[in-house]
């Protein structure tokens, strides 16, 4: 494993335009790059987490939600999928799921070290899929992990089978997502991919409008549990249709065993964009 240590955060500036140009010269592979990027005496800035906090839907407090450090994360993560080794170009792959695993609360003004890395490139019946891993230390304790799923289309083995035909779910909340959340979210998190900001850039890739960023609706769903939160838990989910913007949806939650369950659905069909689990640990 090749360990790259940065001394401050990637541009994202510079690194869309060197994703997008290298990965026009991309092909496909069939492994990884191994290399781990990592970043030490990583601070929260508190006005950005207030900022991102407010877009998110969640309160002020001293602790981070556990969606946060994904953000701290996003640019070594661009880092290393704009690798010349990385074998698919970032522009096109999908974001199918996302699991963030809290081992206790998080404080803004901790220093943390994180850790990037990919791993596990497998197969998915509409292409291949592999993890982007990203793990926060703080004095060598691990204190939160992030996995996130991404699906490089084509070459797959099956169409995906029978579509499902749903009853529609009740509602515990309804959201009214405005058409700029995708530009606002954009502001906070760093990831200006064009399929989030206008309709005329969604359009461009096949989107009949701008589509929410899927860690958003993470993070808001996330909000929503805000006070019935364990210190230590993990929320696992996986993302379905995109929520087009502007969006009303419905938010469904029921406790389990060790936890909650929830879904997010398109309030005016019975269409889900996203489905989860919070567990205790």
């Amino acid at each position: 494993m090749t360990v790259k240590e940065l001394t401050e955060a990637p541009s994202l500036s510079k690194l869309y335009p060197k994703a997008v140009v290298g990965g026009l010269r991309k092909g496909g592979g069939e492994t990884l790059p191994e290399i781990e990027y990592v970043r030490a005496g990583v601070v929260a800035d508190p006005a950005h987490v207030a900022a991102y906090d407010q877009v998110c839907g969640f309160r002020l407090t001293d602790e981070l939600p556990a969606t946060y450090p994904h953000i701290l994360a996003f640019p070594l993560q661009v880092a290393l999928m704009s690798e010349q080794a990385f074998p698919f170009p970032l522009l096109g792959m999908v974001h199918v799921a996302n699991r963030i695993t809290q081992h206790r609360p998080l404080r803004f003004d901790e220093e943390l070290t994180l850790r990037v890395r990919a791993e596990n490139l497998r197969p998915h019946e509409k292409g291949r899929q592999f993890d982007v891993v990203s793990e926060a230390t703080v004095g060598g304790e691990p204190v939160w992990t992030d996995v996130s799923t991404y699906l490089r289309r084509g070459g797959g083995s099956s169409s995906g089978g029978r579509k499902e035909q749903l009853a529609a779910p009740s509602a515990d909340a309804i959201w009214h997502v405005p058409s700029d959340i995708g530009r606002r979210y954009a502001e906070v998190s760093g990831d200006r991919n064009p399929i989030h900001l206008y309709p005329l850039t969604a359009k461009l890739f096949g989107f009949p409008s701008a589509i929410a960023h899927g860690m958003w609706t993470k993070a808001h769903s996330l909000a929503a549990f805000e006070g019935r939160l364990p210190g230590a838990y993990t929320i696992d989910v996986r993302f379905k249709l995109p929520v087009l913007l502007p969006a009303k949806a419905a938010l469904t939650t029921w406790r389990t065993g060790d936890g909650w369950a929830f879904e997010l659905w398109n309030a005016r069909k019975p269409k889900p964009h996203l489905e989860g689990t919070i567990t205790a640990r």
